[in-house]
C-alpha cells in the first residue's frame, strides 16, 4: 500500500510538554501559557511500515472456481411456536444456512402451542397466546431484523402462519373465531379450526393477513387442515387479492382444492410414497417442494445424514417438463422436541448434507467424499463458535471451546 502525501501524527493533549521551574502537582494543573503542543509529520510510508507489522500475509493459489445451484429454493424450516426460539439462536441459524448455500428461511412461527408473533393489528393474540407475552414473542423489530440479516446473507424468509387448522393459539385473543366443539348436543370445552360461519371471520382473517403481507415481503400463505373449517379456496383468494404467491401443503392438492396455476405443493408425507406424490403432483403442472425425507427433528443413532445425503428429488415416474417443475426441497426442524439447548448441534452437518443435495450436480454422490466434506465442515463450524455434533469417531484441531 502506498499513500502519495504525508500523514500527520497529532500527540495527546495529556503528552504536551511542558517549561518551567518545577513540576505541576498533577497532570492538568501546569499553567498552558509554559507549555507547548507537539506535533510531528511522519512520512506515510514510514507510517505504512509501522503498522505493516500488525498484518498477517496469505498466499493462496491462484485458481477458477465454476460453481451454481441444481436447485433454486434452497431451504430450511425453523418450528417457533411448539419451543420458542430466541432471536440469536435464529441469527445464528441464518449464519450458517448462509455457509450452506441455503436460501430461503421457512419460519413456521406460530402453530397450536403458541402465537409468539407479536401483531400490532390484533395484539391480543401474542398476549393471550404466547407461552410468555413478555419474554417469548417476537416484536416488529425482531422480525425486520430477522427479515434484513437473512437478506445481507443472500436468504428469503417465507413466514407460516398456519390456517384454517393449527390455529389453537389463536383462540385466547381472539374470542369468537375457533369453531367450539361437542359431544353430543352440549360444547366440550374444546376447539376446532377457525370457525366459517360468520363474517367477522372473514374480516379478521383479511386484516390480519394483510399486516402480514405488509411485514414479510415474501409471504407466502400456507395451508394444511381442511376439516370442518373456512374453505382454503377462499382464504388462498384472500391472498390473492393482496398480490402474494403461496405454497400449501400437500393436503391441498390432495383434497382436490382449485389453487391458481402457479402454486407450489410442499410435499412432506410418506404415505403414499413421495416420489409418488412428486409424480402427481408435477403431472398435474404444479411446482414441487420435497420435506418428506428431510425431517432433521427425527433422530436415529448412527449417522443418518446418509439417508439424506442419498435422497434424489427427481427419482419419480415423470417426464423431464414433470422434473422441471420440482424447484427444490427444505429441510425441516419441527420443535416438539427442540429448542435452544439442542437446535444447533441437531441442526448441524446434518443439515448440510441436504444443502449438498440441493445445490451439486446429481452425480456428486460419493459418500466418502460427502463425509470428508462434511467432517472438515464440521470442524469450521467449531472454530467459528458454532457447537455442530460429531459425525463419528474423530477429532478437530479446533475443538469447540464454549465450556
Amino acid at each position: 500500500m502506498w499513500f502519495p502525501w504525508q500523514c500527520t501524527s497529532v500527540l495527546a493533549p495529556e503528552d504536551k510538554l511542558c517549561l518551567g521551574p518545577m513540576s505541576p502537582a498533577s497532570p492538568g494543573d501546569e499553567d498552558d501559557s509554559d507549555c507547548l503542543l507537539l506535533m510531528s509529520m511522519l512520512p506515510a510510508d514510514l507510517l505504512t511500515s509501522s503498522l505493516s507489522s500488525l498484518f498477517v500475509q496469505y498466499y493462496i493459489n491462484e485458481t477458477e472456481i465454476v460453481d451454481f445451484p441444481r436447485f433454486p429454493h434452497r431451504g430450511l424450516l425453523l418450528d417457533t411456536s411448539r419451543h420458542y426460539l430466541p432471536l440469536k439462536a435464529i441469527l445464528e441459524t441464518l449464519d450458517v444456512m448462509a455457509y450452506n448455500k441455503l436460501n430461503v428461511f421457512h419460519w413456521h412461527i406460530v402453530d397450536d402451542p403458541s402465537f409468539p408473533y407479536e401483531s400490532f393489528t390484533f395484539p391480543e393474540l401474542s398476549r393471550q397466546g404466547a407461552f410468555n407475552a413478555m419474554s417469548h414473542v417476537y416484536t416488529a423489530s425482531d422480525v425486520q431484523t430477522v427479515i434484513e440479516y437473512a437478506r445481507l446473507r443472500g436468504i428469503r424468509v417465507i413466514a407460516e402462519f398456519d390456517t384454517p387448522g393449527h390455529t389453537l393459539s389463536w383462540g385466547p385473543g381472539a374470542p369468537g373465531l375457533l369453531t367450539p366443539c361437542y359431544l353430543g348436543k352440549d360444547p366440550s370445552g374444546t376447539y376446532g379450526p377457525i370457525n366459517p360461519i360468520f363474517n367477522t371471520t372473514y374480516q379478521f382473517v383479511t386484516s390480519l393477513f394483510q399486516e402480514i403481507s405488509s411485514v414479510f415481503p415474501d409471504y407466502f400463505e400456507r395451508e394444511g387442515n381442511l376439516a370442518g373449517s373456512l374453505h382454503p379456496s377462499q382464504l388462498l383468494d384472500i391472498v390473492s387479492s393482496l398480490g402474494k404467491g403461496y405454497m400449501v401443503w400437500q393436503e391441498v392438492f390432495d383434497n382436490g382444492v382449485k389453487v391458481r396455476p402457479d402454486t407450489i405443493i410442499h410435499v412432506w408425507k410418506n404415505n403414499p410414497p413421495y416420489a409418488e406424490e412428486m409424480a402427481n403432483v408435477t403431472k398435474a403442472g404444479y411446482r414441487a417442494l420435497l420435506s418428506a425425507p428431510w425431517y432433521l427433528n427425527r433422530i436415529s443413532y448412527g449417522q443418518d445424514w446418509m439417508a439424506a445425503y442419498q435422497v434424489e428429488p427427481l427419482k419419480f415416474n415423470g417426464s423431464i417438463k414433470q422434473k422441471d417443475l420440482v424447484i427444490g426441497g427444505e429441510a425441516c426442524m419441527w420443535g416438539e422436541y427442540v429448542d435452544v439447548t439442542n437446535l444447533t448441534p441437531r441442526l448441524w452437518p446434518r443439515a448440510g448434507a441436504v444443502a449438498e443435495r440441493l445445490w451439486s450436480n446429481a452425480t456428486v454422490r460419493n459418500l466418502q467424499d460427502a463425509y470428508v466434506r462434511l467432517a472438515d465442515f464440521r470442524c469450521e463450524l467449531l472454530r467459528r463458535g458454532v457447537q455442530a455434533e460429531p459425525l463419528f469417531i474423530g477429532y478437530c484441531d479446533h475443538e469447540f471451546g464454549g465450556f
